[in-house]
C-alpha cells in the first residue's frame, strides 16, 4: 500500500471495515478491533491516523514497536497470518504509517479471540460477541465435539427405543423411495447404525430424541401448549403439556390444532371438503422445523404453542443461521439444520421433503388456501413463526365482538362487521358494493366500528381490519 492508496481508504472515514487509531498507544484497542474484524467481514487496521480530523500523521517505529505489534498479534486465537505494511510518509522523516488488513470470518470456521474474549462488528462498533454466537460458531466449526446430538445419551439405551416406532417410518421411506427396501428386514441396531445414531452399542442424543418410549431425566422433550382467551396470555381455555419424542410431540401437537381451530369446508361434487382455518400442512411443516431444529442443549425450555383469538405462535428454543434472517427467511436459500442427524432421518423417512424448502411450503400452502403467509422473529432466544387467523366467524365470536357495539346501533353497522371478519382485507368501496350502499355511508358505518371494535393495520390498499 501506498500513502496514495491510504489517502483513498481513509477518505469515507471510519466503518464497519475500517478503523484507525492515533498509534499504536491504542494497541489494545486495536487488538479488539483486529478480533472483531476476524469475526466478521474482516477489515484494515491503521495506526497513525486521526480519527477524528482523518489527518495522517503517522509514528515512529522501533524495534519495540515492531515486537509489541508481534506480541499482540500472537494474543489472537486461532493465530492469524496477516501481512503488517509500514507506509513512509513523505513530509515526515522516519515516521510511518503502519496497516494491517485482517480476512473476515468464514462459516464453519474457529471463532476468534483475544486474550481468550471474541469480539464482532455491529456496524461500525466493536462489541463483546454474545455467548449464543460464540457457543454456535464452536458448535459448527466442531460438530462431534459440542454437538448435542452427537453426544452419549446419559439416560437410555437401545432397549429405551420404540422399535414398532423404528419399523413405521423405515417403512414410510421405503414407500417414498428414500430407504433401501432391505431396511424393512434389517436388525434397529443396523438401521441405526446407518443413521449414525449409534456409536458402538451406545446410543446419541439425536437416537434418543427421535425414537425414545421413555422421556426420562430429558425435560427438553416437551411442548407446552395452550389456547388463550383474547389476544393475550392474562386467560386460557386450554393448558396442556406433552412429553415424548419427536414423533409423539408432533402427533400431540396436530391433535391440539384440531380441537381448537375452526374447521372450514366447501361443497365439492357430492362431498364436503373440510380442513382446518390455518392448513394442516403449514402447521405441520412449522412444528417439524420447531422440534428438527431446536437447541436441545436448553434443556429447561420447552417448545410452546400458544393459540390466541387472532393469531397461533409456535415458539422453540433457538437462533437463525447466520445466513438466514426473519427478513430473508421467505427467500429461497439453503438448508442449514441445526441438528443435521435428527434432520437426516426426518428426510429419509419422508416427515420433511427438500432440504431448504419447508419455509417455501408453507407459504406456498397458505397461499393456495389464501391464507395471509406467516411472519417469523426472534424473541429472547427463541424463534418464532405466528399465523394470522382469518378472523373466525362462528356466532360465539361474533356476538362477543358485537357486544361491544351500542345498543339498537343499525343492522347495516352489524352486517359491516360480518363482512370485516369474513375477509379482514375488505377495502371500503368493497363494502359499499356489498351493502348496496354509497362509499361514503359505508364510510359512516366503519367509522362507528372503529370507535368500538376495529382498527385498521397497514395502508388502504395493502393493510387489513384487526379486532382491538
Amino acid at each position: 500500500m501506498t500513502i496514495e492508496d491510504l489517502s483513498i481508504l481513509i477518505k469515507s472515514d471510519e466503518h464497519r471495515q475500517l478503523e484507525l487509531k492515533k498509534s499504536t498507544g491504542e494497541l489494545k484497542d486495536g487488538m479488539h478491533t483486529a478480533c472483531a474484524f476476524l469475526n466478521t467481514d474482516g477489515g484494515w487496521l491503521i495506526f497513525g491516523v486521526t480519527p477524528q480530523s482523518l489527518k495522517i500523521i503517522g509514528q515512529q517505529v522501533t524495534d519495540n514497536t515492531q515486537r509489541e505489534l508481534s506480541q499482540a498479534l500472537c494474543d489472537l486465537e486461532p493465530q492469524v497470518d496477516v501481512r503488517v505494511e509500514y507506509i513512509d510518509i513523505p513530509e515526515c522523516d522516519g515516521y510511518k504509517v503502519i496497516a494491517i488488513h485482517f480476512n473476515g470470518w468464514i462459516w464453519g470456521k474457529m471463532p476468534y479471540t483475544y486474550r481468550g474474549c471474541p469480539y464482532y462488528k455491529v456496524e461500525s462498533t466493536t462489541k463483546i460477541m454474545p455467548r449464543d454466537m460464540y457457543d454456535e460458531r464452536l458448535r459448527k466449526c466442531k460438530p462431534d465435539f459440542f454437538a448435542w446430538e452427537r453426544q452419549f445419551s446419559d439416560f437410555t439405551s437401545i432397549n429405551s427405543l420404540d422399535e414398532k416406532l423404528i419399523r413405521g417410518v423405515v417403512r414410510l421411506g421405503v414407500e417414498r423411495g428414500r430407504i433401501p427396501e432391505i431396511a424393512l428386514t434389517e436388525p434397529i441396531i443396523d438401521i441405526l447404525n446407518k443413521w449414525k445414531l449409534i456409536n458402538g452399542t451406545k446410543l446419541l442424543n439425536a437416537a434418543t430424541a427421535l425414537f425414545t418410549k421413555e422421556t426420562g431425566m430429558y425435560t427438553q422433550f416437551t411442548i407446552n401448549m395452550a389456547r388463550f382467551q383474547g389476544t393475550d396470555k392474562n386467560e386460557f381455555i386450554d393448558n396442556q403439556r406433552s412429553e415424548g419424542n419427536i414423533f409423539v410431540l408432533l402427533n400431540d401437537a396436530m391433535n391440539f390444532f384440531r380441537k381448537h381451530l375452526n374447521m372450514n369446508g366447501k361443497i365439492v361434487g357430492l362431498l364436503r371438503d373440510e380442513h382446518l382455518e390455518i392448513p394442516a400442512e403449514a402447521l405441520r411443516e412449522a412444528v417439524l422445523n420447531s422440534l428438527c431444529h431446536r437447541q436441545y442443549e436448553k434443556y429447561n425450555l420447552p417448545v410452546s404453542i400458544a393459540i390466541y383469538d387472532d393469531r397461533i405462535e409456535i415458539a422453540n428454543p433457538g437462533i437463525f443461521p447466520p445466513q438466514i434472517t426473519p427478513e430473508n427467511i421467505n427467500m429461497p436459500h439453503h438448508s442449514y439444520p441445526y441438528n443435521p442427524l435428527i434432520a437426516n432421518v426426518l428426510y429419509n423417512t419422508s416427515y420433511i421433503e427438500n432440504w431448504g424448502s419447508g419455509i417455501k411450503r408453507i407459504i406456498d400452502t397458505c397461499h393456495n388456501r389464501d391464507i395471509e403467509e406467516p411472519t417469523w422473529s426472534t424473541n429472547d432466544g427463541f424463534v418464532v413463526v405466528a399465523f394470522r387467523r382469518p378472523i373466525a366467524q362462528t356466532a360465539w365470536n361474533f356476538v362477543k365482538i358485537a357486544e361491544r357495539l351500542p345498543k339498537g346501533c343499525r343492522k347495516e353497522i352489524i352486517d359491516t362487521l360480518a363482512l370485516i371478519m369474513e375477509n379482514p382485507s375488505i377495502r371500503q368501496h368493497e363494502i359499499a358494493e356489498r351493502l348496496s350502499v354509497s362509499v361514503r355511508t359505508a364510510g359512516t358505518y366503519v367509522a362507528v366500528l372503529k370507535k368500538y371494535c376495529i382498527k385498521r393495520v397497514g395502508g388502504n390498499t395493502n393493510g387489513h381490519w384487526e379486532i382491538k
